[in-house]
């Protein structure tokens, strides 16, 4: 299946009209044609057919001939909060390889050890919808925008909330303090970990203290571990 993603029609949508970009890939890529029928989701747990009205390379225009809700496959909820990496490289295979796993939403965090503070919001929502056709899903994970480390932990989370940290703690493993079917917000620090406040912050506000393994893991790597020990946990 080839899926496209327009995060702007809903089940009232009759048409929906390609911009130049996708409408060149559709008739010179995909070879695609009038009447032809394109698979289209909008992020929103809902699958349409639409049939192409319209071929052009400049603008394609489908009329929509159906629609089905295809809700997200699995029934926990996993939040990934984390410090963007050095390199945005990096952070990108995160978004990419997180999406076709399976997460629900990511919140970039800025902390005291982070390398990088700026980022490209925009091109992360590309990269995410990008893996999300790829790999087939029809809800989009929530990107939300960059907030300082002590801004975050302030709001009232709903579930579990643990961090991840290097120093040496009474740390349980993640997979030990995961339960099937919740709601759980995991806090991925930078390069060179949380600070020592930072990690005493958190735990006054009863945040579990975790850990993902003896090894010591890049950012991006924790993140996507985490990711998947959600997921295995729910299988």
């Amino acid at each position: 299946m080839q899926l496209f993603y327009n995060s702007e029609i809903s089940s009232k949508t009759t048409q929906v009209t390609f911009d130049k970009i996708e409408s060149k890939h559709i008739v010179r890529v995909l070879r695609k044609k009038e009447n032809d029928v394109l698979k289209i989701t909008n992020g929103k747990g809902f699958l349409f057919d639409a049939k192409i009205s319209f071929a052009s390379d400049k603008k394609c225009i489908a009329e929509i001939v159906s629609s089905k809700e295809r809700p997200k496959p699995w029934n926990y909820h996993v939040h990934i909060a984390i410090a963007p990496t050095k390199l945005n490289d990096r952070m990108e295979w995160f978004l990419e390889k997180a999406t076709e796993i399976g997460i629900d939403e990511i919140t970039p965090i800025i902390c005291h050890n982070s390398e990088r503070r700026i980022i490209k919001i925009e091109r992360y929502k590309k990269i995410i919808q990008s893996a999300m056709k790829q790999s087939l899903k029809f809800t989009i994970p929530k990107l939300n925008p960059p907030i300082k480390f002590n801004e975050f932990i302030l709001q009232d989370f709903d579930g579990k909330v643990c961090i991840a940290h290097c120093e040496d703690d009474n740390k349980k493993l993640l997979n030990t303090v995961l339960n099937p079917a919740e709601k759980i917000t995991i806090l991925i620090g930078p390069e060179g970990d949380f600070s020592s406040e930072e990690i005493k912050k958190c735990l006054t506000k009863n945040m579990i203290p975790i850990s993902l393994g003896k090894s010591r893991l890049r950012t991006e790597t924790a993140a996507l571990v985490a990711v998947q020990n959600v997921s295995f946990i729910n299988q």
